[in-house]
């Protein structure tokens, strides 16, 4: 075990031979940092956690009481071999949240990206790729080989299908069941998550410019009753646009995807 003189562990917590723990790192009763776990700096561990597996946290994430992270895979094809998971900085985890590491067949890694608040109750499956910014509500879950871009809003009890990819400012309302990809700043709501519009309220929150919402706008209604198929459609947008944030969804529809896209007015 490496630690600093600053770092604070409990007389309970258990912190086996090999964990890494960072300078200023408090670490609360009745922990278990596992053999692999590597700790960065000033992070806070509450009481009764479970950190295990090959897993890298980074510098000032807080995990609260319950967690458990870096388990092995809920996949019938997993068999033991070596996968990791990481978590970027400032991360904060709350209660009962549950994250596993990757498997070989989903490339053996589990991501977690920077500033991200995963709220009581929810679980980030197996090979999972999760941006910065990312917020999951109570007990929404995330299935195995997601893509979750930066800055999406999944909402309470909302399930994401495996493979599914979420673009970059997209919201995700809360007890809906998203089946599909969904395209940057997309609004999905309902119960079998139909596209629903822009996160319009993300947008301005963002401070994204008149005039770029306005573009996103315009290429929503062209997607939604434009001529051809959904990616032609898209296709044509790149030809026409020259806002950033709207190439940013052509991007992404004409990008790889192993599924179906939600498209406007239809789940």
């Amino acid at each position: 075990m490496n630690t600093d003189v600053e770092t604070q562990i409990h007389a309970s917590a258990i912190v086996e031979p090999g964990a890494q723990i960072g300078a200023g790192c408090v670490i609360g009763p009745f922990c278990l940092i596992g053999s692999q776990v590597r700790l960065g700096d000033n992070c806070v561990v509450k009481s009764h956690v479970v950190l295990t597996g090959d897993t890298i946290i980074g510098e000032g994430c807080t995990i609260f009481s319950f967690a458990c992270v870096g388990e092995i895979p809920q996949d019938q094809k997993f068999k033991g071999e070596s996968t990791q998971l990481e978590i970027g900085p400032r991360t904060r985890i709350r209660e009962h949240v549950t994250i596993n590491t990757g498997t070989a067949g989903g490339g053996s890694l589990t991501k977690i990206g920077a500033d991200c608040l995963l709220m009581a109750g929810c679980h980030v499956a197996h090979d999972a790729i999760i941006g910065d910014r990312v917020i999951i509500v109570n007990n929404a879950a995330i299935a195995g080989h997601c893509i979750i871009e930066d800055d999406v809003l999944v909402g309470g009890l909302s399930g994401v299908h495996q493979f599914v990819r979420i673009g970059q400012g997209a919201i995700i309302g809360a007890v809906t069941m998203v089946t599909n990809d969904v395209i940057p700043y997309g609004l999905v709501q309902a119960p079998r998550g139909e596209l629903d519009g822009l996160n319009l309220v993300g947008l301005k929150r963002r401070g994204v410019a008149r005039a770029d919402i306005t573009a996103l706008r315009a290429a929503f209604q062209m997607l939604a009753q434009g001529e051809g198929a959904f990616q032609d459609r898209a296709r044509r947008l790149g030809e026409e646009t020259e806002s950033e944030y709207v190439r940013n969804i052509v991007n992404f529809v004409t990008g790889a995807s192993d599924r179906s896209f939600l498209t406007p007015g239809q789940g």
